[in-house]
């Protein structure tokens, strides 16, 4: 996912997503270590999209606390 895709979604879309990525990060390490995986990059791609989720929130936040703050 690419970030400009990610900066588009609203705050509740990108907290559901990464809850939904982050159940999916688990279902793909059972199937790693039960030898059913055969991509096995597709674990870092799915990590690397959650901390950019993430980050873009806490971006959010920031940006929030800091216009509260000067208001």
């Amino acid at each position: 996912m690419k970030i400009y895709e990610i900066r588009e979604m609203s705050t509740e879309e990108l907290k559901k997503r990464i809850l939904e990525e982050q159940k999916n990060l688990v279902d793909l390490r059972f199937q790693q270590e039960l030898k059913n995986l055969t991509n096995t990059a597709k674990l870092r791609l799915v990590k690397k999209d959650i901390a950019k989720m993430k980050t873009i929130l806490k971006e959010r936040d920031m940006q929030e606390a800091k216009n509260s703050k000067t208001n």
